[in-house]
């Protein structure tokens, strides 16, 4: 179940239909208290928020979304205006998955949307599998840092992280290739799912806010200026 929150009543419908015409399921509201009432009723598999909104903005509802317990995993795509970097730059400091510039090409809102379903489907799947214990494939380590990908956990000094989506996709990718460099273009395209299209800060703004939550832990991923970044066991 996809929620779509936009204001514009023709925009809002051409996307809803657009998304149920490749086999999606989902539902348009106008503003953030819609969108809530419709998560206390069901809780989406995505949530696609405008950040221009009467009343309270999608930046505004993107802070409460990640403050909440009960839909800081919700994965969230934020539309942006053409051109507005620092809108793109700020949803994704405070936690977006992705994001797309209005006015939409259609088939690529449509590939990002599954992009994030597809991985937030492989990690459910991975958390319902298994018996008991873990196999050396389901466990990655590197320093500090520590790995479940079956239960979809990450600690630090025993103490549980919580990242997004994008960030634990990150840092798995780090995980699976310690010691080696990986250019942004390859983290690009291995973690967000489509081809590289010149947008490195988005790499870059997830790196950043990774560290922090890591804690001293953060200093294991190191930047190779002009390359990429690369996880040790320093």
């Amino acid at each position: 179940m996809i929620y779509y929150v936009e204001d514009e009543v023709n925009i809002r419908d051409l996307v809803v239909y657009t998304l149920e015409s490749t086999g999606l399921t989902a539902k348009g509201y106008p503003d953030a208290q819609a969108l809530y009432a419709a998560i206390r009723e069901q809780k989406p598999d995505l949530i696609l928020l405008d950040i221009m909104l009467p009343g309270e903005d999608g930046i505004s509802i993107l802070k409460k979304l990640r403050r909440d317990p009960d839909t800081e995993n919700i994965p969230v795509i934020m539309a942006t205006a053409r051109g507005a970097e620092y809108d793109k730059v700020r949803a994704l400091d405070l936690g977006a998955d992705d994001y797309v510039t209005k006015p939409y090409a259609m088939m690529e809102l449509v590939s990002r949307v599954k992009a994030v379903l597809r991985r937030t489907g492989r990690s459910a799947d991975q958390a319902a599998s298994g018996e008991a214990g873990d196999s050396p494939e389901e466990l990655l380590h590197c320093g500090a840092i520590f790995m479940n990908t079956r239960k979809h956990e990450v600690t630090v000094n025993d103490q549980s992280i919580q990242l997004t989506l994008k960030e634990y996709e990150l840092l798995r990718k780090l995980l699976m290739n310690p010691e080696c460099v990986l250019t942004r273009e390859q983290i690009l395209e291995d973690v967000w799912g489509y081809e590289f299209d010149g947008e490195t800060r988005t790499v870059d703004v997830h790196v950043r806010t990774l560290r922090a939550k890591l804690g001293p832990a953060g200093n294991q991923i190191e930047t190779i200026r002009g390359v990429g970044y690369r996880i040790t066991g320093d």
